[in-house]
């Protein structure tokens, strides 16, 4: 089955667990932002080029369930997965943790790239005391849910030998 094929079932498969179990699972009143996870997985999985495809597509689809602008999420999310990308290749091979710091943290600067891109836009309201808080819990519930996003990014895209 080559990525192609393999890249639509896994997205609906986030969406639905997006929508339906992570829903539920909040810290401080926050959830995971799996189609961002999955973006950022497949930037350091299968490279920047890969990373900006599948960041665009997990934003497209996040943009159908949010009230921001068509667009904006598909945005951020591309040029994250593409930044993570271009990191791989010559940082994240070097140890285990690093690619769960890297999620993080790319997580935590995605939710506040994406806040910042909706107030150029006019979105202000997503600029608040609670970003740091969000990003925060954000970063740290991705770095939970790292390796096993890795691992299955991998698998879509039938990449082998890099570190999870």
């Amino acid at each position: 089955m080559t990525p192609v094929l393999r890249l639509p079932p896994l997205l609906l498969l986030v969406v639905l667990l997006h929508t339906t179990l992570f829903a539920e699972v909040r810290v401080a009143g926050v959830a995971p932002e799996l189609l961002l996870l999955v973006a950022v997985a497949a930037g350091i999985a299968a490279g920047p080029q890969r990373g900006a495809v599948v960041g665009f597509a997990a934003g497209l689809v996040a943009d159908l369930f949010l009230t921001t602008p068509f667009g904006l999420s598909a945005l951020v999310y591309c040029l994250t997965g593409y930044a993570v990308g271009v990191l791989q290749g010559s940082i994240l091979r070097m140890n285990r943790w690093i690619p769960l710091v890297t999620v993080a943290t790319a997580s935590a600067l995605a939710v506040a790239g994406f806040a910042l891109a909706g107030a150029v836009v006019g979105q202000t309201h997503l600029i608040s005391e609670r970003l740091v808080t969000v990003a925060l819990v954000v970063a740290l519930l991705h770095g939970i849910l790292a390796l096993p996003a890795v691992r299955v990014v991998r698998w879509t895209f039938g990449e082998r030998g890099l570190p999870a």
